[in-house]
C-alpha cells in the first residue's frame, strides 16, 4: 500500500526541515551577535537570543510533526486528536511559507514548500479514505467483521407476522365505533453502543 511510504517520507522531510530551520536560525543569531548588528535600534544580543530561541522552537515543532508521521507509519492508522491537529497545522504553515517564499526567495523554494504541503495532505487523505472498521457483510453471522452490535443483540428468527385479533375488553366494542388498531405490534429496539 502507498500509505506507509508516504508517512515515512513525510517524517523524514519534516525532520530534515526542523534540523535545517534550527541550524539556520542559530547561525543567523551567531552572525548578528558577532557583527554587533542592530535593526531599528534593537539590542544585538536580544536579536541574537530571539533568533536562536525561534530556531529551536520551530525545529522542535517540525520534529514533533515528524514524530506524529512516524507513529502513523508504524501503527498504519490515521492520526487522531492532537496528532491530526499538528499535521493540519504543518500543512497550513507550508502553504503560508510557500506564499512568502515565492516573493522573497524564488520559485524553487515555493515548489519545495508546495511539494511538502502536498505530501502532508496526501498522508491525511489516504488514511481518511478507508478509516474505521468496515460493517459486516449482509447475512453474516454474529460478531463477524468487527461488528460489536451483532454479538450483543440476540439473533431473531424471521417468521410469519402475527396479526392480533379483535379486542373484546374495550368498552363499546360492538357498536361499530372502534378506534383503528395497528396491524403489527410496535417493536422496541435498544440503542446501539458507540465507541469514543
Amino acid at each position: 500500500m502507498v500509505r506507509r511510504p508516504v508517512a515515512w517520507v513525510v517524517a523524514v522531510v519534516l525532520l530534515a526541515e526542523g534540523v535545517f530551520i534550527a541550524a539556520l536560525n542559530w547561525f543567523l543569531g551567531v552572525v548578528v551577535d558577532r557583527q554587533d548588528m542592530s535593526l531599528a535600534g534593537l539590542d544585538p544580543s536580544t536579536m541574537a537570543t530571539s533568533s536562536k530561541i525561534g530556531g529551536v522552537v520551530f525545529g522542535l515543532y517540525f520534529a514533533l510533526c515528524a514524530l506524529v508521521a512516524v507513529l502513523v507509519a508504524i501503527r498504519d492508522r490515521a492520526p487522531a486528536g492532537f496528532g491530526r491537529v499538528l499535521l493540519i497545522s504543518v500543512a497550513v504553515v507550508h502553504g503560508l511559507l510557500g506564499a512568502f517564499a515565492w516573493g522573497l526567495v524564488g520559485w524553487t523554494a515555493f515548489l519545495f514548500m508546495v511539494a511538502v504541503l502536498g505530501l502532508v495532505v496526501l498522508l491525511l487523505m489516504t488514511y481518511d479514505r478507508d478509516g474505521g472498521p468496515q460493517p459486516g457483510a449482509p447475512g453474516g453471522g454474529a460478531g463477524q467483521d468487527g461488528d460489536l452490535r451483532a454479538e450483543a443483540e440476540p439473533a431473531t428468527t424471521a417468521g410469519p407476522a402475527a396479526v392480533p385479533g379483535p379486542r373484546t375488553d374495550q368498552p363499546g366494542g360492538d357498536d361499530g365505533h372502534e378506534e383503528p388498531q395497528d396491524s403489527a405490534p410496535a417493536q422496541i429496539t435498544r440503542p446501539a453502543t458507540t465507541t469514543p
